[in-house]
């Protein structure tokens, strides 16, 4: 695993299957399309992953009743937000970075189905300095982690 870009393989394969949906789809589709034809690509390349799993969130302690529920998680362990939209901006970083935060996950791919003429995406790799929890499993937090502060986003190529 490459200390810069962990995960390179499932990143290459997931990012494989986006780069499917976009060729046979194109863009000008909302989200629920891409969402469920991915679900489709994902399946065809044997590709194991979790359709909108809900994450648990706590505040100060306690349990909220809200949860995020992220696009995709795949191979158990790289997060998947999908987007329909002309250009990502800092509100999609940030809503991808919540959920890298939420899961407890190193990666995540930031993918825009709704950019022209190519797909558009980012790789957000939280870098450890953050407050991670565990994922939704019914566990306790694991707050002894240091605090999130940082997280690298890189465009491009996913290797």
């Amino acid at each position: 695993m490459s200390e810069e870009f962990p995960l390179p393989e499932e990143s290459y394969r997931i990012l494989g299957a986006c780069f499917e949906v976009y060729n046979e789809m194109g863009c000008g589709f909302l989200e629920p399309v891409y969402q469920e034809c991915l679900e489709v690509e994902l399946g065809f390349q044997s590709i194991p992953f979790e359709s909108q799993p809900a994450l648990n969130l706590e505040y100060k302690g306690r349990p909220l009743q809200k949860r995020y529920q992220p696009d995709f998680i795949c191979f158990g362990r790289v997060l998947v937000e999908i987007k329909a939209v002309s250009h990502l901006g800092s509100e999609h970083r940030a809503q991808t970075l919540n959920y890298l935060n939420a899961s407890g996950f190193q990666v995540a791919l930031l993918v825009n189905f709704g950019h022209f003429p190519k797909l558009d995406y980012e790789r957000i790799v939280n870098q450890g300095r953050g407050k991670l929890r565990t994922p939704c499993d019914d566990k306790k937090w694991d707050w002894a982690s240091p605090k999130n502060q940082n997280a690298e986003v890189t465009n491009g190529d996913p290797t």
